[in-house]
């Protein structure tokens, strides 16, 4: 710890944060990330955060000295700020210093019209050593901040090594690659998809999606039985949206009723059934409609069965329908596959199966035994007791023809690696819904990917998509390709989203693109290579319950390292990194202690490598009083101070195992100073009163929900006891931090004590009767408590009491022993000393408790009365 810590000036981040507006721009961005951050979507990865925040985040934290900041307009041709406000100023190095100084939680967004300005801050340092997806590094660097990036897992590493090289590729080489592919393979794969137009025989369409079901044979009559939840296949989108299309399972038709809850007539072979009640009931048992035995799905896997699988229903879309001018529900719709439709599938199976080259671009490996392969308190939906064994298991075979010829196409038309990996990117990210694990949307008519929930599902009905593409459809080849371009343009030419007046706005591109100065690091945080000064550390660590990514990345890991396995080491191995991963996994045999000292080692590691007057700034799930505890208590062990917290609400879905809490915590944090003794009492007080004036602070100058300012005030009250961590002492002993987050707890929820609100009205110099109003908000304890306790008198103006007064000696003499508080007992125990008072028989056995010789210890040193000290 450096002495020189102690006269750093505050970072802005540290003094205030604009959480209404971030919370805005995220609720907006969380439901259009393909707009705001084209970047960030060209590829799936679960930790990511919203580019607003740590945009603002970075803003906060890197522009601190103005001599080292300047601003460039993106909305004007020429990028000068001469007229940056609405009053016309220039702005000058004068302009940005006062935007700084300002910043506070009465003014938090006194820097907020920078958000959306073209910010250059010079010999800005800036580490992520859990870099994930980049999106930190990316909103780092558009500061011209030089950044370094760590990630144990290989697939994190490729995503973003490829966002920060994507302002240095050229889009039209882009495209000419891409149509290189599509010249060699478009027509192919298309053909695989392709059905008869059920409103014209002449017309061929293209077959959108195919609807799977899979099949198992009854355990006593051997009927096989089609297994169906329910015999929906989606919802009418057009006329009356009440309607549903189902299918008959006598005949196989295709129809739309007006209740499937209800008997429904197929109109082809009149049979009378019920679309709701399907052969599989909740529990995942199958019944048989001839015998009418129920039976456990995995059981029956158990006894030797596998999976037949039927392909019943296709989605349509008839191109040439739509050009001779018929209506939306006639060119596009629903219909049964019949004969021709299982024929082209069969056909492309047995390619699959005859060419033999196919093998080298498609995973051979065995699926690993993990936490969420297998049952486990993760969120595991065991794939082995649905029969699935090796990773080809997850597509049938006309996908796996389709893709291992794409795969093969982009390897072999391409020689330019950097551009080939763009392609692959595109590749891979639709793998997501490429598989039979994908499921269909019935209300919203669209597929869903693989991982929905963070996890393999296996699923008894699934969708496959058309794999290189058509007019309609998501998560194919060609419209994830698109977001490829998308991402690589927004590189080029960024703008940044804002809000005005309630309304979205856009910026004209930056000057700047997304890129600069970058290192990557694949490997663990303690063994690669850093520099020892970073500027900031801005980062999202795992949580305790975060998805185990080295076992859903592998998904996209054994494909990816079909093309990349000889190009760079972290691809050489069967799977992702897992025993190295800071996360509580049961597979690894790692648990909530096991996460808790890895992190706490990853802190200590990121308190080597940062410089002295650097900043730590994290986002952090929220969570209860012992898991804030455990954070805090590592975090000043490992040689730093918190200084600030703030509440920003997100959907953390897809982030964590569970959605019981939806919002996340900003931490600030910087290398410790030195650290005093304190009484608990003393700090206490201090921790209240700090409380008491963020609130203040905050309702002066935002509007925020109670949650969102105990979380504020929990980091001002975190900050107090970062100045003294391990050297607070209440009745002789330490107390733990876990101990004191808990108190803290009680101070922000308002459990707070007369007798503390009497020694935070002592502390001042001149003390009034607002004070003890503005004390007592936010508390349980009312001012006039405080007057009948004769805390204070206001005969002759506003005056603190002590023992001396009558008024208060009185109110003590009438309590009983066991009624008086630490503070009463005290003052009675000096009043008696001073003036030889015996105690009356109900206050001989008065009790002195550790609690009374704190606050004796404080008063002795508030007032200067030595005969406290005295006392015991």
């Amino acid at each position: 710890m450096s002495d020189s810590n102690a006269s750093r000036s505050d970072l802005p981040i540290e003094r205030g944060f604009p959480i209404e507006q971030v919370n805005d721009l995220a609720d907006r961005e969380g439901r259009a990330k393909l707009h705001y951050r084209p970047l960030t979507t060209m590829h799936k990865w679960w930790a990511r955060r919203l580019g607003c925040v740590f945009r603002t985040i970075s803003l906060y934290s890197l522009v601190s000295d103005p001599d080292r900041v300047s601003v460039r307009d993106p909305d004007k041709e020429d990028h000068d700020l001469t007229e940056f406000d609405e009053a016309s100023e220039r702005a000058d190095t004068a302009d940005i210093k006062e935007m700084i100084e300002s910043v506070d939680l009465a003014n938090p967004d006194a820097m907020w019209d920078l958000y959306s300005k073209d910010i250059r801050v010079e010999d800005a340092d800036v580490l992520d050593p859990f870099m994930g997806g980049g999106t930190s590094l990316l909103e780092a660097i558009r500061f011209d901040a030089d950044v370094t990036g760590v990630d144990l897992n290989p697939v994190a590493w490729f995503i973003t090594k490829k966002e920060l090289e994507a302002h240095s590729v050229d889009p039209d080489e882009l495209r000419d690659a891409f149509e290189d592919v599509e010249d060699a393979v478009a027509e192919e794969l298309q053909s695989q998809y392709e059905t008869a137009c059920p409103n014209d025989e002449s017309h061929v369409a293209d077959a959108v999606y195919a609807f799977w079901v899979r099949e198992l044979d009854c355990t006593s009559c051997g009927e096989t039985v089609p297994l169906f939840k329910d015999y929906r296949v989606a919802k009418e989108r057009y006329g009356n949206d009440n309607r549903y299309h189902v299918y008959c399972p006598d005949c196989g038709n295709i129809f739309l009723t007006d209740d499937y809850q209800t008997e429904t007539i197929c109109p082809d072979c009149s049979n009378e059934y019920v679309p709701e009640n399907g052969p599989v009931s909740r529990g995942g048992n199958y019944g048989c409609p001839s015998c009418g035995l129920k039976y456990p799905i995995v059981d029956a896997i158990a006894d030797g069965q596998s999976y037949a699988e039927s392909l019943y229903a296709l989605e349509y879309y008839c191109t040439e329908c739509e050009d001779e001018g018929k209506d939306r529900p006639t060119y596009k719709g629903y219909k049964q596959a019949n004969e021709e439709d299982i024929e082209r599938y069969e056909r492309a199976a047995d390619s699959w199966r005859s060419e033999d080259t196919l093998a080298d671009y498609a995973p051979q490996g065995d699926i690993p035994e993990g936490a969420i392969t297998t049952s486990s308190s993760v969120s595991g939906n065991d794939v082995f007791r649905h029969g699935y064994e090796s990773w080809q298991d997850m597509f049938n075979d006309r996908q796996l023809y389709c893709l291992s010829t794409l795969l093969r196409a982009i390897d072999e038309e391409v020689d330019d690696q950097t551009i080939k990996e763009y392609l692959l990117l595109a590749f891979s990210d639709s793998l997501m819904f490429q598989n039979n694990f994908s499921t269909y949307n019935i209300n919203a008519t669209k597929i869903k990917g693989i991982f929905r929930k963070n996890s393999f599902m296996p699923t008894v009905e699934y969708v496959e998509n058309n794999v290189w593409g058509t007019k309609a459809g998501l998560g194919t080849f060609s419209n994830t390709w698109a977001k490829i371009v998308d991402g690589v343009e927004f590189a080029h030419w960024p703008t940044e989203r804002y809000i005005k007046n309630g309304d979205n706005e856009e910026t004209a591109p930056f000057e700047k693109p997304v890129g600069g100065e970058y290192t990557i690091h694949q490997g663990d945080l303690h063994d690669v290579d850093l520099e020892s000064e970073y500027d900031a550390i801005i980062t999202d660590p795992p949580y305790y319950d975060n998805v185990v990514y080295s076992e859903v990345s592998d998904f996209f890991y054994v494909w990816q390292r079909l093309l990349l396995g000889d190009e760079y080491e972290g691809f050489s191995p069967e799977t992702t990194p897992r025993e190295e991963s800071i996360v509580a996994n049961p597979a690894e045999g790692k648990d909530s202690d096991s996460f808790e000292s890895e992190l706490r080692s990853a802190f200590s590691r990121m308190r080597e490598v940062l410089s002295d007057d650097g900043v730590l700034v994290f986002t952090y799930r929220h969570g209860d009083e012992d898991t804030w505890g455990t954070l805090l208590e590592s975090l000043c062990d490992e040689g730093f101070d918190v200084t600030a917290t703030y509440p920003i609400s997100a959907n953390l879905s897809e982030f964590v195992v569970g959605d019981e809490l939806n919002f996340s915590v900003v931490v600030v944090a910087r290398p410790a100073t030195n650290r005093e003794p304190i009484s608990w009492s003393s700090l206490r007080r201090r921790a209240h009163r700090g409380a008491s004036e963020t609130r203040e602070k905050i309702q002066a100058g935002q509007t925020l929900s109670e949650g969102d300012i105990s979380i504020v005030e929990m980091g001002r009250c975190f900050r107090e006891y970062s100045n003294h961590h391990g050297k607070v002492h209440r009745g002789g002993t330490v107390m733990s931090t876990t101990e004191i987050v808990s108190e803290i707890y009680d101070i922000i929820s308002g459990n707070v004590t007369p007798d503390e609100i009497y020694l935070d009205l002592l502390e001042m110099d001149e003390p009034t009767l607002d004070d003890v109003t503005r004390f007592c908000r936010g508390t349980d304890i009312d001012p006039d408590d405080l007057r009948r306790r004769a805390l204070f008198v206001t005969d002759d103006g506003f005056e603190l009491t002590d023992w001396r007064a009558e008024e208060r000696i009185e109110y003590l003499r009438g309590r009983s022993t066991e009624e008086l508080t630490p503070l009463e007992g005290v003052q009675l125990l000096r009043y008696r000393d001073a003036q030889d008072v015996k105690p009356t028989d109900e206050q001989r056995d008065l009790n002195v408790t550790s609690e009374m010789i704190d606050v004796a210890e404080e008063l002795a040193t508030l007032t200067g009365d030595e005969g406290y000290e005295a006392l015991f």
